[in-house]
Order: structure tokens, then C-alpha cells, then sequence
């Protein structure tokens, strides 16, 4: 698998997985496509293993995600390790983020200390960097079309990178306009056009909308 200069993820097997995530005892959270659990890689390199639901789907999301995010190599862009997909079992390995996701900080019932706002602006203007690389620093055009609190993470100094591309969708620089079928992302972050034609063409601006809607979660 091509990357855009960083290394190309390792594939492991479901048994390897097991030995990472000593029988997937250390549970980080669950979503709608699987439930992430914390491991450990022989080197001793902290790592978030998710583990996707079971699915008789060609796995599109699946190779979405592990083309998409191969293709990338940014400091605002969650590094993708390696990857599982033996049969039915399907799972991405990705760098560990200490601080789990913006969202847990921004939540008004969340237990988490609040951040400062210069940690907040930090935090916006990271995730701006990330996006302006998806769409004009990539061989290929990326678009996330799901970005939203819970899909950007924190590391140790709270930088943070976009993770979760499995909606993602890959493009000539030089296409504008994309062609999609159905809607894409999370409502409350979907861009107007993600709906309905009406209202545009779809394009990689729909990220920029989904932006300015984090934006003013995090207001």
C-alpha cells in the first residue's frame, strides 16, 4: 500500500490482534461501527485497536478507511499502524491518543476539565492544517465527510488529529465536484448540499462546513 512518505501499515492476524489487546480487556469506548480497545505493540508503542462490527457487507468502509488514511502522512492526521481483515474479521491499529476525543471536553456533561482557550484555538487551528492537507497537500484529493468532536483526538499535548475516515471519499485534486450516493456523515455536522442537490453541488467544502459546525460546539 502507496503512502505519501510514511510507512505503509502492517497487516496482522486476528491471533496477533488477541496477544496486542491481551484478549481485548482494556475497552476505550464503543461506536456505531465497533468498539476500541487499548493494546500494546511488541516495541511496547501504546496503541487504540478497533475492532469493527461483524458484517456480511464487502467491507467498503473498511478499505475506505485503510486506503484513505494510507495515503496520508500529517501531524493533524491520526497515524493508521496496521490493520486486520481475515475473513470476517476486520480491525484498524492506530497510534494511542491519551486524551481520547475533543468531544469529551466540549460535552456539557462531560467530567473532564475544560480546556483553556488557547489550548481550544490550538486545537481549531490543528485541525484547519488538517484539512487544508487533505484537500490540497495529498497526491489525492481526501474527503472526510464526517467531521465532527468525536472524530478528532488528543495526544499527550493536546494536538489533535482527525481520525475515523471510513465515510471518506478519494479524488482527483483537480475534481471539484463529487458524485455520491446518499447522504454522508452526522446529522447536526452534514453540509446542506449532503441532503439535498438543491442547495450545490457536493465537493470538499462539505469538510469545511462540518468544521465550522465544530467550531461552534467548541464556542
Amino acid at each position: 500500500m502507496a503512502n505519501n512518505g510514511s510507512l505503509a501499515p502492517k497487516r496482522y492476524n486476528y491471533t496477533q490482534l488477541e496477544k496486542i489487546t491481551k484478549s481485548f480487556t482494556d475497552k476505550l469506548g464503543q461506536g456505531g461501527c465497533g468498539s476500541v480497545y487499548k493494546g500494546t505493540l511488541p516495541d511496547d508503542r501504546f496503541v487504540a485497536v478497533k475492532v469493527l462490527n461483524e458484517t456480511k457487507s464487502n467491507g467498503e468502509e473498511f478499505i475506505n478507511e485503510v486506503a484513505s488514511i494510507s495515503k496520508t502522512s500529517h501531524v493533524n492526521i491520526v497515524n493508521l499502524l496496521g490493520f486486520c481483515y481475515e475473513k470476517n474479521k476486520r480491525a484498524l491499529i492506530y497510534e494511542f491518543m491519551p486524551n481520547k476525543s475533543l468531544d469529551k471536553f466540549i460535552c456539557k456533561s462531560s467530567t473532564d476539565c475544560h480546556l483553556a482557550w488557547d489550548n481550544m484555538y490550538k486545537i481549531a487551528l490543528g485541525v484547519a492544517r488538517g484539512l487544508e492537507y487533505l484537500h490540497r497537500g495529498c497526491n489525492m484529493r481526501v474527503v472526510h465527510f464526517d467531521i465532527k468532536p468525536q472524530n478528532i483526538l488528543l495526544d499527550e499535548d493536546f494536538c489533535p488529529k482527525i481520525s475515523d475516515f471510513g465515510l471518506a471519499k478519494l479524488c482527483q485534486n483537480k475534481q471539484s465536484i463529487l458524485s455520491l450516493l446518499g447522504t454522508r456523515g452526522t446529522i447536526g455536522y452534514i453540509a446542506p448540499e449532503g441532503f439535498s442537490r438543491n442547495f450545490g453541488a457536493v465537493s470538499h467544502k462539505s469538510d469545511v462546513y462540518s468544521y465550522g459546525m465544530t467550531i461552534l460546539d467548541m464556542l
